[in-house]
């Protein structure tokens, strides 16, 4: 993928699909380390030992439209072509979390990308599921978290588009730093 945000997308929309209520999204930027570590965690119905043993391998899906899942090891690729490293935890019943670490000043390292587009595209389609977004930057510190969001805005639906645009707005005003 051209983009990290798409991979992000992508494991967010397998925390989805495994039925999660909640999904916290994290972008960890060092500029020191020079590393870029991104985690998806999720309170799904989480991986058996023979399930996450097998999610690495591009042939291997819980879905039943396609005979491969490249998400997962696209994505593990574009850590460890930095340099860097991808983990997964996972229990039945608890959900699962994916953690890739990026070097970033590595030439093959992939861009970011449009984490705003992302974040504002989960929270806008799936609004019966909760999200929290964390984007660190060095010292700067971000989070935005829909309980909240909905708690404030009452009966308001987070797939209106003026909250869509505000949302957007939101978040570009916080982590363009």
């Amino acid at each position: 993928m051209r983009e990290l945000s798409l991979n992000v997308l992508d494991i967010a929309q397998n925390s989805i699909t495994a039925n999660a209520s909640l999904v916290t999204v994290e972008a960890i930027e060092s500029t020191v380390l020079h590393t870029l570590t991104l985690r998806i965690a999720d309170n799904g119905k989480g991986m058996t030992q023979e399930q996450l043993d097998a999610v690495r391998d591009p042939f291997f899906t819980t879905r039943t439209t396609r005979k491969v899942g490249l998400g997962i090891p696209l994505f593990k690729m574009a850590a460890e072509m930095t340099g860097g490293t991808l983990e997964i935890e996972s229990a039945v019943g608890k959900g699962t979390t994916v953690t890739a670490v990026f070097k970033t000043d590595n030439v093959d390292f992939t861009p970011l990308g449009d984490m705003t587009s992302t974040i504002v595209t989960l929270i806008t389609m799936n609004t019966h599921i909760d999200f929290v977004y964390n984007f660190i930057k060095d010292e700067h510190e971000f989070s935005l978290d829909t309980r909240k969001l909905k708690e404030i805005l009452g009966d308001v639906s987070l797939s209106e588009p003026s909250i869509a645009q505000w949302l957007t707005e939101y978040i570009n005003e916080n982590t363009n730093v």
